[in-house]
């Protein structure tokens, strides 16, 4: 995996990774402030579940290209999957993702 490190020019990413620091500081009860990204990878997922998928949900057998974002609070990491778009999922049972070829 090739870390991608987020560039005022990508407007997309950066809104994408504030969105989910939200996400956390919420899900964890601390400032934005207190969470670090650790790690920005460029990824395609297997499926449209962004390989995180739900019990019971069913989802499109396409490739979707997307990010792996980790964040850290307190010593702790969070994995975020990400489409390319403003979709993003809190992911604690991950499928590898497979790289985009290039």
């Amino acid at each position: 995996m090739t870390p991608i490190l987020p560039t005022p020019a990508d407007v997309s990413l950066q809104n994408l990774i504030e969105m989910i620091k939200t996400d956390l500081a919420s899900r964890q009860s601390v400032s934005v402030d207190e969470i670090i990204v650790t790690q920005t990878v460029a990824v395609e997922w297997s499926d449209s579940s962004l390989d995180c998928p739900q019990p019971g949900m069913e989802y499109l057998q396409v490739i979707t290209p997307g990010y792996k974002i980790v964040l850290q609070v307190n010593d702790q990491s969070y994995e975020y999957h990400t489409n390319r778009d403003a979709y993003f999922i809190y992911c604690e049972n991950q499928i590898p993702p497979v790289l985009p070829k290039p």
